[in-house]
């Protein structure tokens, strides 16, 4: 059968207005910092995009304090109603900058312009919307009869969903009435710092949101600031361990969402074609940069054969290459760093003698990019069954009983997500409330909404975010 191409289809650079330098983003302005610049690149072309001024100490320093004035002085003596029309006004400001936004963190990430447009962006947005409902009725969510913000609360986001874990984190926070030291990821700052111009424009107080940037340096000074009285992290487990560390014996409030090993479960009366779009939505959605991918595929033998023909077929089609295409499925790997880190691990796996399948793809000559792949004759033992690669990787194993399934999917350090697929109810309900995972998609996976908390066990971390739940970790007298 014939098959036609697909003509390309390049989202304009033109919607960003890209800076030679950038500053820290302390009591409403930006200002340079004390420590020494970095670049951010294009990890697509190795394009140098930005230098970024790096946050010392003493810049974290500045940032507390202008975050503590603004508490103490504005933000938590404002009403509930008045901090939601502040809430209310970013959300809107993001929904009509948002093309703007997805370009840059295409451009900063590597990720599918089609994703951060169609995903990342618009559930930014509905994270705001939905936490500015919240800023005025917060005595109604059931976390205490007069709940009363924390302070400053200091946060550190990964570089795999930038924009969108950054909403994760100030949105809950703000209408909780506590103010911000928020940092991000250093190959990854610029949309941080575009929400730092957003909140110019929505007159936000000076200090409610300050944004510091650098690497891990900059992320301790925020952690271990004396005066911080809540951290909230998304990263590495062995990152968590060390911040959770840190802050023993402190009083400070913590959430920590790590790493992850996600099952994702199909038993033999899945809807197969359904099941095989899932399975690729699990685990090649954003290069497998999601803590919660569905990185170790669980098939019944009796349909495992089938399954993996519908899915080697159905990757196939992916189009991997340049993230500003529309077209484009998967994009690059977000650093050299974390390219080698999946190399080296799927090298693991082919000497312990896992059978590799990788996409038959011509990639780009320049730029960090790994065409999917799956590995079959895996077992338990395995490296690639058990440590989280954070990349286009998925590790098939089968099993023959239920009981079986859930052994496997819980045979794991880490509790973050799980996935099942079944045609009957009965053996979902039976199998999610077996598995050991904060949140268990069904018949879909890597679905969102904000009303919906997530968070994991284990080395998976703990609280929550999102939903009434993530309101919870910002509020003295909330503890459910």
């Amino acid at each position: 059968m014939a098959t036609f191409e697909y003509a390309p289809a390049p989202e304009s650079r033109s919607a960003v207005t890209l800076r030679a330098s950038y500053g820290l983003f302390v009591n409403g302005e930006f200002v340079d910092g004390r420590g020494t610049p970095f670049t951010t690149t294009d990890p697509a072309t190795e394009e140098v995009l930005a230098e970024v001024a790096e946050a010392d100490e003493r810049d974290v320093d500045d940032a507390v304090k202008a975050a503590r004035r603004a508490h103490t002085r504005v933000w938590s003596r404002m009403s509930g109603s008045e901090r939601g029309k502040y809430l209310f006004r970013i959300a809107r400001l993001v929904q009509e900058r948002a093309r703007e936004i997805a370009v840059l963190e295409t451009l900063d990430n590597g990720k599918p312009i089609k994703e951060a447009r169609d995903v990342d962006v618009p559930t930014a947005a509905a994270h705001f919307f939905y936490y500015a409902g919240w800023a005025d009725k917060l005595e109604h969510a059931g976390l205490g009869t007069s709940p009363a913000s924390l302070g400053v609360a200091g946060q550190v986001i990964p570089w795999n969903f930038p924009f969108l874990m950054l909403a994760w984190k100030v949105a809950p926070a703000l209408a909780a009435g506590n103010t911000v030291v928020l940092k991000p990821a250093e190959t990854t700052p610029l949309t941080a710092l575009l929400f730092a111009e957003i909140c110019q424009q929505a007159d936000l107080p000076p200090g409610v949101v300050n944004i510091v940037t650098g690497a891990g340096a900059t992320g301790h000074a925020v952690v271990a600031h004396d005066d911080v009285d809540k951290v909230a992290f998304t990263g590495s487990t062995e990152v968590g361990k060390a911040i959770a560390r840190s802050v023993a014996g402190t009083g400070k409030k913590v959430t920590l969402e790590l790493g992850g090993k996600a099952a994702n479960i199909v038993y033999d009366d899945a809807p197969v074609d359904q099941a095989v779009e899932g399975i690729v939505d699990g685990i090649f959605f954003n290069q497998g940069h999601v803590c919660c991918a569905g990185s170790r595929l669980l098939v019944q033998e009796s349909v495992a054969e089938e399954v993996l023909e519908r899915l080697k077929r159905r990757m196939a089609t992916l189009r991997v290459g340049d993230p500003l295409d529309k077209n484009t499925d998967v994009g690059a790997i977000n650093s050299p760093e974390q390219l080698g880190r999946i190399q080296e691990l799927v090298g693991v796996g082919e000497a312990e003698g896992a059978e590799r399948w990788s996409v038959p793809c011509e990639l780009p000559a320049k730029g960090s990019w790994f065409a999917p792949t799956l590995f079959t004759g895996v077992s338990q033992a395995h490296r690639i069954a058990r440590e989280e690669i954070f990349g286009p990787v998925l590790s098939v194993l089968t099993f023959r009983t239920p009981q079986e399934a859930v052994a496997k999917a819980n045979n794991t350090p880490y509790g973050l997500s799980a996935g099942v697929w079944s045609d009957k109810g009965s053996r979902i309900l039976w199998t999610a409330a077996r598995l050991r995972a904060g949140v268990v998609w069904s018949n879909t996976f890597n679905k969102f909404d904000p009303a919906s908390p997530f968070g994991g066990y284990q080395e998976s971390g703990y609280g929550r975010e999102g939903g009434r739940h993530g309101l919870a970790p910002y509020l003295k007298g909330s503890e459910r």
